[in-house]
């Protein structure tokens, strides 16, 4: 087995054991310096004129690259964009260093010190046993570090995708006891915003019901003539969005990465269709919506099958 391979296999790794520094420093030394000389003068000609500025869509892009590693579970990928995204971690920190704002000594510094700071419970007196303690206490701290505010809501990324941040408002404005008391009444607040959206829509705050035809002709979306009602619909659409949002923070789920994974499944299923339908010879154009949505069906039903066996193997008894 190689040496690439030793450090990277952890195969009995015990919970809490930071990495072999042994081997970790000289690595991470090695990285800091390859990247230390592509910004030197006789350098890279790409890397020594990226700025804090340009490098921003490269950092993005990483980071959607890990999480869909991480989707994947594939142990080789994930490394892989770890190190992408750690890349870009210290080539930030190079330019800012060659720019004479700061070190990436000082940044590992800052963050380390942080987290001991704001885990008192582990590194000092203070006490938390449960998950929610732990944030309050975590939230109290951190409004102790920061300025003054003005606001509540002062602090959330305006660069954070518009659906998570719709959570992350909603969760800052719980803190202070702006939430519904009860999480069920997020679904009258739904209905709510779908009626006042249908009003919009529709002339009234009544959902229609259509009920599918194979055989109906396609219906062409009529375009707006209202510009004003346009943009009360787009407002109301905006409301829907929002309670949604809010619902999947009182449950517990993020509802970025929600719409993320239904993303990726759709993608999966119509490509699905797609490889079909070559198969059988012909072109999209040439297969019906219900000969489209029979394929997708099955493939939705092949998938939660295939979960399914997964799920039982691993907790099965020889697991």
């Amino acid at each position: 087995m190689g040496t690439e391979e030793n450090l990277s296999a952890v195969p009995h790794p015990t919970p809490g054991t930071p990495p072999d520094f042994q081997h970790l420093l000289p690595e991470f030394q090695r990285l800091c310096e390859v990247i230390a000389r592509l910004r030197a003068p006789d350098g890279c000609p790409w890397d020594r004129q990226q700025t804090l500025q340009t490098i921003k869509p490269y950092t993005l892009e990483e980071t959607y690259e890990l999480l869909e590693a991480i989707d994947s579970n594939d142990s080789g990928a994930i490394q892989e964009e770890l190190g992408d995204l750690l890349l870009q971690v210290i080539l930030d920190a190079q330019i800012a260093a060659d720019e004479g704002r700061f070190e990436l000594t000082a940044v590992v510094r800052q963050i380390a010190d942080k987290m001991v700071r704001r885990h008192p419970h582990v590194f000092g007196e203070s006490a938390a046993e449960t998950v929610s303690q732990v944030r309050a206490a975590w939230q109290v701290i951190k409004q102790q570090e920061k300025p003054a505010r003005s606001s509540q809501l002062e602090g959330i990324p305006k660069a954070l995708p518009e659906l998570a941040r719709a959570a992350r408002l909603s969760s800052r404005a719980a803190l202070v006891g702006y939430d519904f008391p009860d999480r069920l009444m997020l679904f009258d607040k739904l209905r709510e915003e779908l009626g006042e959206l249908a009003v919009e829509l529709f002339g009234t705050d009544e959902l229609p019901s259509v009920t599918p035809s194979a055989t109906a002709a396609s219906v062409a979306d009529e375009p707006w003539t209202d510009a004003a009602r346009r943009d009360r619909a787009e407002s109301e659409l905006g409301d829907v969005l929002f309670a949604v949002a809010n619902i999947a923070r009182r449950w517990g789920i993020n509802p970025e990465e929600a719409l993320r994974k239904t993303n990726a499944r759709f993608t999966r299923r119509f490509q699905a269709i797609e490889a079909a339908v070559r198969q059988s010879g012909r072109a999209l154009q040439q297969v019906t919506l219900p000969e489209m949505e029979a394929i997708y069906q099955a493939y939705k039903l092949r998938e939660k099958s295939a979960a399914a066996g997964a799920a039982e193997s691993e907790g099965g008894p020889e697991s």
